[in-house]
């Protein structure tokens, strides 16, 4: 017998980015397994899209833009989110609410508490160390508050569902998470959507899809992209970007690479056939506790991925993908040099990089990860507690 499920969303919703992504996708497959599933989830979204599924908002529905990482009006949008949280629990009938980022844990903690209900914690990242890259030069406080809010969404959470390994393993072994109250369930990927399109990729092109935000690394990227373009001036670098490239752009001029770069606002809808395009896709971003979308995305399309070893969760060097040290520009440009220079090699890793993600990230997969974890938290002997003391 399928489960009610509260899915809270403390992020835009629908939006074509990770976290939000997880969500409707998580959602979709829990439906088709035989859930009901209802998403409670800020006014905002990014996108004007019918998903299909059943959304309560805290708020007038609109649509923006709304950044990724620390910001203050989400603040502001929280305690809305708590009382639409609570509002839901008294009115439905759950078995469970299964909450996506801190955030989601601190909106929906005190009303599951009220109405006895297993809290799980979908952790996408460790606060820990994401919050410090956006201001690196408070590396050290901000780590700090960071970790103390990464054990307090475990300490109210009864159960956590970690998108990777990496992930669990921090939770268990430094911030004392139960064991069996830990279960990872990676991200699925659209492997239909991104079938190779009938176009062939065009011949030098570098491709670069997301965000504009500082944990992107995208100055090392251009910065790899200049030391490249040296040896190779046919290399052309196209960016699919939401967000200010102001500063992208004034970097560009100074490295004298203006005249090979392409600023295209970014599309999911376009993205497809731009990957097909592309012969060479690129992720710089040097630190990631998750799993980053775009790189599952690269590797469904088939195509050659060079990737800071940061963001290489899945997929073998050499193998599926070129990976290079975090923040070395000199191996990221040779990375790129060699695919550039070797066609064939592009052609096997894109195609080995295809088969990786067929065999093993399917949103299927995630769902039963998660079916697991609720199973465990909703039997009849279920302690509640996730961590000790």
């Amino acid at each position: 017998m399928g489960l009610s499920i509260l899915m809270v969303a403390a992020c835009p919703f629908p939006s074509r980015r990770g976290t939000p992504l997880r969500v409707q996708r998580l959602a979709e497959a829990l439906i088709r397994r035989g859930h009901r599933v209802e998403i409670a989830t800020y006014a905002v979204a990014e996108v004007a899209e019918e998903t299909g599924l059943v959304v309560r908002r805290a708020g007038r529905p609109e649509v923006r833009p709304m950044p990724p990482g620390p910001n203050w009006r989400k603040l502001l949008l929280d305690p809305r989110l708590a009382r639409l949280i609570g509002r839901r629990l008294r009115e439905g009938r759950f078995d469970l609410v299964h909450a996506h980022h801190v955030e989601g844990v601190f909106v929906s903690a005190a009303a599951c508490r009220r109405h006895r209900l297993p809290l799980v914690y979908d952790a996408h990242t460790l606060v820990g160390t994401e919050l410090p890259t956006f201001a690196p030069r408070l590396a050290r406080p901000l780590s700090l508050l960071g970790g103390l809010v990464d054990r307090l969404a475990c300490r109210l959470a009864d159960g956590v569902l970690a998108v990777t390994p990496d992930i669990r393993d921090a939770l268990v072994n430094r911030l004392g998470v139960a064991a069996d109250r830990a279960v990872v369930a990676m991200n699925g990927v659209e492997i239909e959507i991104f079938r190779a399109a009938d176009v062939e990729p065009e011949p030098a092109t570098v491709f670069y899809s997301g965000t504009t935000a500082g944990y992107q690394d995208l100055d090392l990227l251009l910065r790899a992209f200049a030391r490249a373009r040296r040896e190779a001036t046919e290399l052309r670098l196209v960016l699919s970007l939401s967000g200010d490239d102001s500063q992208l752009k004034a970097l560009a001029g100074e490295l004298g690479i203006a005249d090979a770069l392409t600023i295209v606002a970014d599309s999911f809808a376009r993205l497809p056939d731009r990957l097909a395009r592309a012969a060479i896709v690129v992720l710089p971003r040097t630190h990631c506790d998750g799993i980053p979308q775009k790189l599952l995305n690269y590797m469904a399309a088939a195509r050659p991925v060079v990737v800071s070893a940061g963001s290489a969760k899945i997929g073998r060097h050499g193998e599926e993908l070129l990976v290079v040290p975090n923040g070395d520009v000199a191996a990221f440009a040779a990375a790129i040099l060699r695919l550039h220079r070797d066609p064939a090699l592009a052609e096997r890793l894109g195609a080995a990089a295809r088969r990786f993600v067929e065999a093993r990230c399917s949103w299927e997969a995630t769902a039963i990860g998660a079916e697991g974890l609720y199973a465990r938290l909703l039997a009849p002997a279920a302690d509640p507690a996730v961590t000790g003391g």
